[in-house]
């Protein structure tokens, strides 16, 4: 689920359609959660299989850390990619904003969080454009990534939190416990599909929830 206060807003014949913002979302602010209507397609169906709809999921979906592909059902599906994004992923799986974000602007992410399978090339127009997205793009720049969402989370208590209601719960408290013992971080790499072998980043998650006897399942 998108933050509410945004809408979905032509930008170009070449870009298509982007979100934006509808009033101004103050940094650390989360802007999209995987909520339970978020439509998961397994990738051994057949569905992910398929010519047609393989393009569409392609386009339109992310792929998680068990290498499904999650497709929105909302707007959030229609979020660019900048390389100079205003949210990023979290390896709490949630987008956080990294900065303020004013009316009218565009929210944005970077691609290379979201386990794309091809390369895709890139022209957000921003002087550090990487110019292409890359599948590698998860272990070059997750250090990065971890110290601008470590940045921001130490505003998440003190903003409006309008998505808070949909967060599960074994994953607020996981986020709180960082928040209130600034240990148990978990790094945006839980969000890397490394392959068909169980689910490897995703271990830490539940791993540390485990130590604190908490009820973490797999299924």
């Amino acid at each position: 689920m998108i933050h509410p206060e945004t809408k979905l807003k032509w930008v170009s014949t070449e870009i298509g359609y982007g979100v934006f913002a509808t009033q101004h979302i103050p940094k650390g602010t989360a802007i999209y959660v995987r909520d339970a209507l978020e439509i998961v397609v397994s990738k051994n169906s057949g569905l992910a299989q398929s010519p047609v709809y393989k393009d569409i999921l392609t386009k339109y979906s992310y792929i998680d850390a068990k290498g499904d592909y999650i497709l929105s059902w909302d707007h959030g599906r229609f979020v660019n990619h900048c390389c100079h994004p205003n949210t990023i992923t979290t390896g709490y799986g949630f987008e956080i904003a990294i900065r303020d974000i004013a009316p009218g602007d565009e929210i944005t992410d970077d691609y290379g969080l979201l386990n794309i399978e091809e390369d895709i090339p890139l022209s957000c127009g921003k002087n550090n454009c990487r110019g292409m997205a890359r599948a590698r793009d998860f272990d070059t720049y997750a250090a990065h990534w971890d110290s601008v969402v470590r940045q921001a989370l130490t505003h998440f208590n003190q903003v409006e939190q309008p998505l808070l209601p949909f967060f599960e719960a074994k994953i607020l408290d996981a986020l709180q416990h960082y928040l209130r013992t600034g240990s148990d971080y978990l790094s945006v790499h839980t969000q890397k599909y490394d392959g068909p072998e169980g689910h490897p980043k995703m271990d830490s998650l539940y791993a540390a929830m485990s130590s604190r006897g908490l009820e973490a399942s797999l299924d």
